[in-house]
């Protein structure tokens, strides 16, 4: 069975079909509009996965969201920090409703993890971390096997980890956070360029700051691998790299955290939507009918 995946981030919104297999069909995106109300976002993500639930022939059973955060994974409720125009938008509700399938909701950096050790370079590991460097940052973590999910479903926002005391002010109102030092909105507000524009010493930096905040993370929870997704930290590609390597390697002083490797993920830019449909995999909507 065919099932529809969503990732909503801050930049763009990407949907596709994807079978219980993890075999990506067609996909289409969308930009993420900061000038769009509530309901003209929620109107322009529909549009876009109507359009593909028509093509497939077979219809869809199920739908997989990974979305920004924080959500309340209770309520179904999506309020991404950096989408303003959805603050405790009724999405899972709403999805459900125009769709007439079950809907799978989670943070998008936790569905990352998920589709990695699903399909991707984590198959096999039971302590790793995936994280998401791009428009945000953010992070899934697996420790023994299974997702982190903390008290209200909101574990793994490394994004939110200060990085630079005393540094940029980020949008969730502490300074010096990692999302307000390295992301790409933090790197085109500090150079007034994006980040396909940046410089290898920029590129060696966002990869430095991300090692060493990452390494604090994995010293915390004894995790044996970290991967790593968005299209600033592929798109900086070995600069990027090789710096959060060696910050990661010079940050952990504790025997059993020795060798610990940071890498792309496995699933390349599929990564996000392939993710999205292994929530819905994860949360038992496969073959349900």
């Amino acid at each position: 069975m065919t099932g529809l995946a969503i990732d909503i981030g801050a930049s763009k919104i990407a949907v596709a079909l994807v079978t219980e297999q993890g075999v990506l069909l067609e996909q289409q995106s969308l930009p993420t509009r900061q000038d769009q109300n509530s309901e003209d976002l929620y109107t322009s993500l529909y549009k876009v996965a109507r359009s593909l639930q028509e093509t497939c022939n077979e219809g869809v059973a199920w739908c997989g969201v990974g979305c920004a955060g924080p959500l309340d994974l209770t309520r179904g409720l999506v309020s991404p920090i950096n989408i303003p125009a959805w603050n405790a938008f009724s999405l899972r509700e709403r999805l459900e409703q125009d769709f007439s399938v079950p809907v799978a909701l989670d943070l998008d950096a936790k569905a990352l993890a998920l589709g990695e050790g699903w399909r991707g370079a984590a198959q096999g590991v039971d302590n790793y971390m995936a994280m998401v460097v791009s428009s945000g940052i953010g992070a899934g973590i697996v420790v023994d096997g299974h997702i982190l999910d903390g008290r209200t479903g909101n574990a793994g926002h490394i994004g939110h980890i200060v990085a630079v005391p005393g540094g940029r002010r980020c949008v969730c109102g502490v300074a010096g956070c990692l999302e307000a030092e390295a992301s790409g909105l933090a790197i085109l507000a500090k150079t007034g360029r994006p980040p396909r524009q940046a410089v290898p010493s920029l590129r060696q930096e966002v990869g430095r700051l991300v090692g060493e905040t990452v390494a604090q993370v994995v010293t915390v929870l004894d995790l044996e691998l970290v991967l790593v997704a968005g299209s600033v930290a592929l798109g900086f590609g070995q600069d990027f790299f090789d710096s959060a390597q060696a910050a990661l390697s010079s940050h952990l002083g504790m025997p059993y955290a020795q060798g610990v490797q940071i890498r792309p993920v496995g699933l390349g830019a599929s990564a996000p939507l392939i993710g999205a449909a292994s929530i819905a995999r994860a949360q038992g909507l496969f073959g349900q009918q």
